[in-house]
């Protein structure tokens, strides 16, 4: 399913009106069930269904143990919502579930345990610009509708996965599924987003070991203080040639 579609559209400048074409991001429900049970529905961007599925409900703790995404099967229809059954019984935890800052009623799940993140991963300045320059200019759809949030997760040279998405949340746990479902060591990347650095994406990225975060927007108090529990490097407002350092910055040389 394509992520956009074109809509007839009238724009006014002064007194003078021209219609013209535009591309607005498509939003779509899904519903999700393990073993023909529903345990949420959320609205996304129709892309990376299984990446989207397999990083929320292993980030949030749904489902505990191993989730094969080859297993999962995905029914898109056209007007109807998505539908994704997950054939396990394996055991799935629901309760604790909140509403989060996140956009399109983004939801979590209440548990802020997290370990301290070795040091180990390190990366230079420039390093930093430059992958944060390239993922602007990878985020296609944002600059096509001008309507979602970007991910991406690197490895300190170069980018491993990157999602788009209405939800910021939802751009995240695609990345974090397909670094799962490909192996990719999370201690050894980088998280980039283009949102605000809330305690929800702190806590997703850090659940995982990830020992940096980066936005070209600012921290909630509360997601510094997260992150600086945590050990995890939180840098925002990457704009040019500047960038600010809100915790750990020994990774940054």
């Amino acid at each position: 399913m394509e992520p956009y579609v074109k809509r007839t559209i009238v724009k006014r400048v002064g007194s003078v009106s021209e219609e013209t074409e535009d591309l607005l991001a498509v939003e779509k429900q899904i519903v999700i069930s393990v073993g023909g049970r529903e345990v949420v529905r959320l609205y996304c961007t129709p892309t990376m269904i299984k990446e989207l599925v397999v990083g929320f409900l292993l980030s949030e703790g749904i489902i505990r143990g191993h989730l094969c995404a080859e297993s999962i099967a995905v029914d898109v229809g056209q007007d109807a919502p998505i539908r994704v059954d997950i054939p396990t019984d394996a055991e799935t935890v629901t309760e604790g579930m909140v509403r989060t800052s996140g956009c399109v009623g983004g939801m979590t799940f209440e548990r802020k345990e997290l370990r301290r993140i070795a040091d180990g991963f390190s990366v230079g300045a420039d390093t930093v610009r430059t992958l944060y320059r390239e993922f602007n200019q990878r985020s296609t759809l944002f600059r096509a509708t001008g309507c979602v949030h970007s991910a991406a997760a690197c490895d300190g040279e170069k980018i491993l996965a990157m999602a788009e998405d209405i939800g910021r949340h939802n751009a995240v746990d695609k990345v974090i599924g397909q670094c799962i479902i490909e192996n990719v060591a999370f201690g050894d990347t980088m998280v980039l987003v283009s949102g605000r650095l809330s305690s929800e994406i702190v806590t997703k990225c850090a659940r995982w070991g990830v020992p940096m975060l980066v936005s070209r927007t600012s921290p909630t108090s509360y997601a510094v203080d997260l992150a600086e529990g945590a050990n995890m490097t939180l840098i925002g407002f990457v704009r040019g040639e500047r960038f600010t350092i809100y915790t750990s910055p020994q990774r940054i040389f």
